[in-house]
């Protein structure tokens, strides 16, 4: 026999036990049998009324494992659908194991729902960051369900794509800002443009990195290149009149090495 009923057989004699030693003493006593009934009933209202409560308490446990496995399974229909998962399989089992499994479940989803909607609120911030330092869009996505895992991975990569392009175009801007400052100094050019001027004195990282201003920082670029080239056609055909002259007027080497110093 199992454990428990080996208890309740105990229970039962030990409820005889007890009604065997009232009777012997009410037997001592001399009490009459009327009043060993009277006596009787009282134990025995006494004893069912303890057993009826705690018949109640037990029910009532019973009741509320019931009531929490069908919250249960009403939150995990809801968590399975926002977290777009097949329905939830139950194995036979008894009350109370089912309960703790719905409910140790429901706690395991809802973490991932936590975790997911954490994961797109941090890239939602990094996003907005990378989208106003490039000037692009934000990306498409639903902030008012939980994402799928697609959804996350889909974002993850865009992310990381945008990290890469801002690491591109800073690269790039940095090279364009230092080659943009030596030609200015090599040409004697102050920046007269506020696109000039956020060139050369914003601090890099402040600089907004769109398409549109890597193209500007091209052609500015392409124009001080521009002008530095023609200058330098400009000295060249200089060097090569002055070079004719001297050849016509026969000046000697020592003075034209001379001029050449100056």
């Amino acid at each position: 026999a199992v454990p428990s009923e080996v208890l309740a057989n105990e229970a039962v004699s030990c409820l005889n036990r007890a009604m065997a030693a009232l009777r012997d003493i009410w037997e001592e006593i001399g009490i009459p049998e009327e009043q060993r009934l009277e006596r009787t009933d009282v134990v025995r209202k006494h004893i069912k009324s303890l057993l009826d409560m705690m018949v109640a308490e037990e029910e009532s446990l019973k009741e509320r494992l019931l009531k929490s496995i069908a919250l249960c399974r009403k939150e995990l229909d809801t968590l399975c659908k926002e977290l777009q998962l097949g329905p939830f399989e139950t194995e036979e089992s008894t009350i109370l194991q089912m309960e703790k499994n719905l409910r140790t479940y429901v706690e395991v989803l809802q973490k991932q729902k936590r975790d997911r909607k954490q994961e797109l609120k941090a890239l939602q911030e990094q996003d907005r960051a990378l989208c106003d330092i490039l000037c692009t869009a934000l990306f498409a996505i639903d902030t008012g369900s939980v994402p799928s895992l697609d959804d996350l991975d889909r974002y993850r990569r865009h992310v990381a794509s945008l990290n890469a392009l801002k690491e591109q175009r800073r690269e790039e801007f940095v090279s364009n800002k230092r080659q943009i400052i030596l030609l200015m100094e090599e040409l004697d050019h102050t920046p007269d443009t506020s696109f000039e001027r956020d060139v050369v004195c914003e601090d890099e990282e402040a600089f907004c990195l769109s398409e549109d201003n890597i193209l500007a920082l091209q052609n500015l670029l392409q124009q001080l290149e521009g002008r530095r080239a023609l200058n330098e056609a400009a000295c060249a055909e200089l060097r090569a009149r002055i070079l004719a002259l001297w050849e016509r007027l026969q000046i000697p080497q020592e003075q034209r090495d001379a001029s050449a110093a100056h």
